[in-house]
């Protein structure tokens, strides 16, 4: 059984950093893409980051501030969030294997999601 568990999330004042982790489990995702999406409340869920291989991809808001990256020994990916903003503030998502684009939702493996809420 696969699984994506998140950690790292929880209450910083803007400007403040955090670093999200997920973990995988049941298989290895090295030449998968993996990536995190947000979900601010009432909104649609949204691309924030992706990795494959070396390549990386964000969305415009993030760029600069956030950075994602993998660790294939350890089955993890990272998202270091700095410079955060009270828009940054959503759940975020953990993805393995798209199904179609990286930036879409439609994504093989989910995580629950962490909570990262940014104060002003």
């Amino acid at each position: 059984q696969v699984q994506l568990v998140e950690s790292g999330g929880g209450l910083v004042q803007a400007g403040g950093s955090l670093r999200l982790s997920c973990a995988a489990s049941g298989r290895t995702f090295g030449s998968s893409t993996m990536g995190w999406f947000r979900q601010a409340p009432g909104k649609e869920r949204e691309f924030v980051a992706a990795i494959r291989w070396s390549d990386t991809y964000y969305t415009d808001s993030v760029k600069g501030r956030f950075t994602i990256s993998k660790d294939n020994a350890k089955n993890t990916v990272y998202l270091q969030m700095n410079s955060l903003k009270p828009e940054d503030t959503a759940v975020y998502y953990c993805a393995a294997v798209p199904r179609g684009s990286y930036y879409d939702t439609e994504y093989e493996y989910w995580g629950q999601g962490t909570q990262v809420t940014v104060s002003s």
